[in-house]
């Protein structure tokens, strides 16, 4: 049973460092900028940290190579590692834990609804649909065309599906024509909750840490190329530890 389930809602049956120009900020306020000192970054307790070689980020890093002073999203915390590895390049980038947001955006329905229950009348207008519009536009606003790259992680595999489509849609817009996407996905339920940090051209750091929302699905090749069918390349990795890689151009 999914979160949404869970709180009430309907579910159906079916170069330069220093650049002062700045994008505009989300209400979440967690955003970190190129050629700004990386201040209050994100320091979460590991229970187990390992490396792994990306195939992926390698050609992520390819495809972007040239680009110069271009602008990254990173959908994950705002790890010192991963900003200076981005920010020594050129880039400027902006740290957008998504998935700590939408756990907070769900603690936040809980308590409503227990502040209040619904009235049978509103029951319908609390829909997955719904729920994910208000997410996005409370959480996710950038303008279209902000950004060249994504670093999207596993973030999918937490999201409810209903949101997961219409977070890819949004995404989409904000991320320039030819603009990548470097996403992780798995092959089967996780047993852990994991974090990922960008250690050289081709290693990530994977951190075990404490969930902040259960998976909600695992995805099949078919629906992975369904919801990224507007971009003009999709290229997969197949690893050893259940973790698929996954690079798309715009």
């Amino acid at each position: 049973m999914g979160f949404l389930n869970k709180l009430g809602i309907a579910i159906g049956s079916h170069g330069p460092r220093e650049n002062t120009k700045s994008l505009p900020e989300g209400r979440n306020g967690n955003h970190r900028h190129g050629g700004t000192p990386a201040t209050g970054t994100h320091r979460e307790p590991s229970r187990q940290e390992t490396t792994r070689v990306s195939n992926a980020l390698k050609d992520f890093l390819w495809n972007l190579d040239g680009l110069g002073h271009g602008t990254l999203l990173d959908l994950g915390p705002a790890w010192q590692t991963t900003l200076s590895f981005f920010i020594e390049r050129g880039f400027r980038v902006t740290s957008d834990d998504l998935l700590r947001s939408w756990g907070n955006f769900l603690a936040e329905q809980e308590s409503l609804l227990k502040a209040q229950p619904l009235a049978a009348e509103d029951f319908a207008a609390r829909t997955p649909d719904t729920l994910a519009k208000k997410f996005l536009a409370e959480n996710v606003e950038y303008p279209a065309n902000s950004f060249d790259a994504l670093l999207l992680w596993d973030v999918l595999d937490y999201l409810e599906p209903t949101l997961a489509k219409q977070a890819v849609a949004s995404l989409t817009e904000m991320l320039r024509p030819g603009g990548v996407v470097l996403a992780l996905f798995h092959s089967k339920k996780p047993e852990s909750f994991q974090r990922y940090r960008v250690m050289d051209t081709n290693t990530l750091q994977v951190l075990e840490t404490k969930s902040i929302v259960p998976a909600q699905k695992v995805y099949q090749n078919r629906e992975i190329q369904e919801l990224f069918g507007r971009y003009r390349t999709i290229k997969s990795y197949v690893g050893r530890d259940q973790l698929r890689e996954a690079l798309f151009i715009k």
